[in-house]
């Protein structure tokens, strides 16, 4: 690759090579704060790279590859190349992370606690993380959860904060004063921006925490809850897992754990601010 750069995101490193300069130079300033990873060996590669030579230069075309790859993956223009290194590094860590158990989650802290927040694209699990770090929370993560197969806690994975369509108007409003990246209109899915996670999140993210809440929000609704059985919140997770399978009896051990010693709720919300009502509400009587 002509240009590269090196980030360590929590317990994960990644090289990131691209046949362009622009989404490496984006990448190095949004990740400025992020050290390189341990003894300068990463765990996975990305590279960005057109898939014939002139589509380097006329209508340039951005593929997704590294250690790990999707075959049917379109490109994307390379007005959008942060999203694909962005997404080329959640690829590489949801195909091959073996060391935790991945759940598909965001994830905040408060005195060593963690609260998870999981479900389906648009459930606006990504806006709440960021929002509750705005009130004081640590950030661990908005895409990835990373389970510890030994003990069961969640080490930290604070990513840039993927803010989409009606996001970004909120955060934006709400952390004028953070770091954001520039907005990639017109993306498979919307508008995106992307938000730099605070600088104690950066500073902490090698400090695990104990799960204590698991909660599954649903946005556009009236604001609602109800406790989720044991039964319901392993299937729920065994499907927002993209490695549950291959870890076989382990990854069985560490959902199992995590199952029965996490309460777990939906909650449906009309608002941000019904949301994070019953957020500190759940957390506060857990």
């Amino acid at each position: 690759m002509r240009h590269s750069h090196r980030v360590r995101i929590g317990p994960i490193g990644f090289r990131i090579g691209s046949d362009w300069r622009s989404p490496i130079d984006q990448l190095r300033d949004l990740y400025c704060d992020y050290p390189a990873p341990e003894g300068g060996v990463p765990d996975f590669t990305v590279r960005l790279f057109a898939q014939r030579p002139w589509r380097r230069v006329l209508r340039p075309a951005v593929m997704i590859g590294g250690d790990y790859v999707l075959p049917e993956a379109a490109p994307l223009p390379l007005a959008q190349g942060l999203l694909a290194a962005e997404m080329g590094m959640n690829l590489q860590t949801a195909l091959g992370q073996r060391r935790f158990l991945l759940l598909h989650a965001s994830a905040v802290e408060r005195d060593g606690q963690a609260l998870l927040m999981t479900g389906e694209s648009g459930a606006g699990k990504s806006t709440l993380a960021a929002l509750l770090a705005a009130q004081g929370w640590r950030l661990m993560g908005d895409e990835f959860a990373l389970i510890d197969l030994a003990d069961g806690r969640v080490h930290a994975f604070p990513r840039l904060i993927s803010l989409k369509n009606r996001a970004i108007d909120v955060m934006t409003a709400t952390a004028p004063q953070a770091r954001y990246g520039p907005l990639l209109a017109g993306t498979p899915k919307g508008d995106i921006r992307h938000m730099v996670p605070d600088a104690r999140a950066i500073a902490a993210m090698d400090t695990p925490a104990r799960p204590a809440l698991l909660l599954f929000p649903t946005y556009g609704h009236a604001a609602d809850q109800r406790p989720v059985g044991m039964g319901e919140v392993f299937v729920r997770l065994t499907q927002s897992s993209t490695n549950y399978t291959v870890l076989g009896e382990v990854g069985f051990a560490a959902l199992t754990r995590l199952v029965q010693a996490v309460p777990a709720f939906a909650i449906d919300y009309p608002d941000t601010d019904a949301a994070l009502a019953a957020v500190e509400a759940l957390w506060a009587a857990r």
